[in-house]
């Protein structure tokens, strides 16, 4: 029956599963490798393009400008990347892993949203779309629809 106060009560277990869930894995990570799960979302993002500058990383985990050039500057404390001017055209700078932002990044395990996607790409073609359309909703109900996210799961950031 719709508008049933279980149906309310379900819908918010349900969120707050999945915000444990996420918070639970952020912390896992934290712990395993010292990074946030941004910070390994920029870093992939390195390894995967090669030198490459905020803009294109930007682009590659759906985060701010701003938000990745954060991550960068304390990734670049960390000694995991360092930036580099374009050869061909010296006002370009570019991000480029380290060793030892290569030897973190292989300590890093698997993120809880791999395991996601893996699920999410086996549900037919209406399954995927029904469960886009809820979230949107959600997302919409929750006055979330325009908070800069990566499309990754991860809740507990604060050092981005």
């Amino acid at each position: 029956m719709p508008n049933s106060p279980q149906h309310l009560h379900d819908v918010l277990v349900h969120l707050r599963r999945i915000i444990r869930a996420t918070d639970l894995q952020s912390k896992r990570v934290v712990k395993a490798c010292g990074l946030t799960i941004p910070q390994i979302m920029v870093l992939r993002s390195i390894e995967e393009l090669g030198d490459v500058t905020v803009r294109k990383i930007s682009d590659s985990v759906s985060l701010s400008q701003a938000t990745v050039t954060t991550i960068l500057n304390r990734l670049e404390d960390r000694k995991l990347v360092e930036r580099v001017r374009a050869q061909k055209d010296k006002r370009i700078v570019n991000a480029r892993l380290t060793p030892e932002g290569r030897t973190i990044l292989n300590t890093a395990p698997p993120l809880l949203h791999e395991k996601f996607v893996g699920e999410f790409e086996s549900l037919e073609g209406w399954e995927q779309t029904q469960i886009l359309a809820s979230l949107q909703r959600i997302a919409m109900m929750m006055d979330a629809e325009h908070i800069d996210a990566a499309p990754m799961l991860d809740i507990n950031s604060p050092n981005i």
